[in-house]
């Protein structure tokens, strides 16, 4: 039983970047549908620069391709924490109380794992950690 602890001990940083990595990708999807049509999203007219969507499109494309690549992944993690709270609480909680209700399972959950991320840092297998070992 140590062994398997030690195991999984061992690989638990490596998990961090692995969690990092996926969820940004997938988190990257979203921009890319507001900001380009692609992904089954709009194909019509890119949304109206400096509004709301292309915001969001641009934080969710470009902030998850920095959390992707793990470059500044603590304070980019933050404010992408902070932005799916808004979402949260500004499209799906007046729907329902419930997030299986409201649909907000995702807002909720990218929210709670960037608020994560942001104190975890990107692991061992981000740019950022790459970084902090040139530098030192």
């Amino acid at each position: 039983m140590a062994k398997v602890d030690s195991l999984w001990r061992q690989w638990a940083p490596r998990l961090l970047s692995i969690l990092r990595i996926i969820m940004a990708f997938m988190f990257m999807q979203h921009g890319a549908q507001k900001l380009f049509g692609l992904l089954g999203g709009s194909r019509g007219e890119p949304p109206p620069f400096l509004s709301q969507t292309w915001i969001g499109g641009v934080l969710e494309f470009f902030g998850g391709l920095l959390i992707l690549l793990g470059l500044f992944t603590r304070p980019v993690a933050f404010i992408l924490s902070g932005m799916m709270a808004v979402a949260y609480f500004q499209v799906h909680a007046p729907r329902a109380f419930w997030t299986i209700q409201n649909a907000g399972e995702l807002a909720a959950l990218y929210c709670f794992v960037f608020l994560y991320l942001s104190a975890a840092g990107g692991g061992p297998w981000s740019l950022d950690s790459i970084w902090r070992r040139v530098k030192s």
